[in-house]
């Protein structure tokens, strides 16, 4: 049995589709250092917010300080770090 509902979807769902089809459409053609800035950000957010409501603090003020943290780390990677260790114990680029 098939449930169909006759009302129609919300102007702002529509909206909210279109709103975020449009910032996605804004990433296609960023550089690396843009998208590990946006990465960093997003990455820091969610650390943040997840830290500051497992401490007891604000989860807004906890993703708001993890974004700008992550954001800026991500900005300011050189575009050859991949993080790997070689096996004398110095950084690679590679």
């Amino acid at each position: 049995m098939t449930i169909r509902s006759n009302t129609p979807a919300r102007p702002a769902t529509a909206l909210a589709a279109v709103v975020l089809a449009i910032a996605l459409s804004g990433c296609a053609n960023m550089t690396n250092q843009q998208q590990r800035a946006l990465s960093g950000g997003a990455m820091g957010a969610a650390g943040g917010a997840a830290i500051a409501a497992m401490a007891g603090g604000g989860v807004v003020t906890g993703a708001l300080i993890g974004a700008g943290g992550g954001g800026a780390i991500g900005a300011l990677l050189p575009d050859n770090w991949t993080g790997r260790t070689s096996s004398s114990g110095t950084k690679t680029s590679r």
